[in-house]
């Protein structure tokens, strides 16, 4: 395993719904580049730390640094603009804009403060990332047209057009077909080779095995295992809690 210092490094992360605990002292590390699975059954928080380290919802305790700067108060919009960026399991385009119109917003508000020189405006960018994609001969369609799986082409594509350092894919997967699932898969390592780290949350086990060096379980708010995908899948612990078997 690298000795890398990580890019992400959330410590006691706690978090409670009333009398519910959610998160219960969770510790995670991403480093540069790397794949990680984050996986755990329904309701055991995963959601939830994906949020606390976005910035959608505050963590009642814990430490959260990213990049070398700590950013447990800080926004959504700014963990955004650090590099952090999340895609969401239902997609939700502006099904009233073009799917070049629909990455014009990240590449314009979110990605802007990642801009150093040159002089590619937005079409040009969005072009490439549609390119990178598979929808660059969608371009110029209404986003309300498209597959399910184009929709979460889609929903990637505006998440590398906010230029993440950290990209959380949030059951990109959920719904498709076994060919469609391999689509996404190649897609995530295609971004992943661009330099780009990726949590992957997933319920579809061979996508997490294919995809992730390292796997992290939850399980009711606690992290019961975080070790390569291999010894992960064979520990008695999450063989009973999360295959129930």
């Amino acid at each position: 395993m690298t000795t890398q210092s990580p890019l992400l490094d959330a410590m006691s992360i706690r978090k409670r719904f009333g009398g519910f605990v959610a998160l219960d002292a969770v510790d995670i590390a991403i480093r540069p580049g790397e794949r990680v699975g984050l996986i755990g059954p329904n309701g055991s928080g995963k959601s939830t730390l994906v949020n606390c380290l976005s910035g959608a919802i505050s963590s009642d305790t814990g430490t959260i640094r990213f990049d070398g700067r700590a950013i447990e108060r800080l926004p959504a919009h700014q963990r955004t603009r650090l590099g952090i960026v999340r895609t969401f399991q239902i997609p939700l385009p502006f099904t009233s804009m073009t799917v070049i119109g629909n990455l014009t917003i990240p590449l314009r508000f979110a990605a802007r403060h990642h801009a150093v020189g040159g002089t590619t405006n937005d079409v040009e960018q969005a072009l490439l990332i549609l390119e990178d994609v598979g929808l660059r001969d969608k371009a110029h369609e209404p986003s309300a047209g498209l597959t399910q799986v184009e929709l979460r082409k889609l929903e990637l594509a505006r998440a590398v057009a906010a230029r993440p350092k950290l990209l959380i894919a949030d059951e990109t997967m959920a719904g498709l077909s076994n060919s469609e699932v391999d689509e996404i898969i190649l897609l995530l390592f295609k971004l992943n080779e661009q330099g780009i780290a990726i949590i992957m949350i997933e319920h579809i086990m061979r996508a997490v095995m294919a995809f992730s060096q390292r796997a992290i379980v939850l399980v009711a708010g606690k992290k019961i295992a975080d070790d390569t995908t291999d010894v992960v899948i064979n520990n008695a612990e999450v063989v009973r809690a999360y295959l129930g078997e």
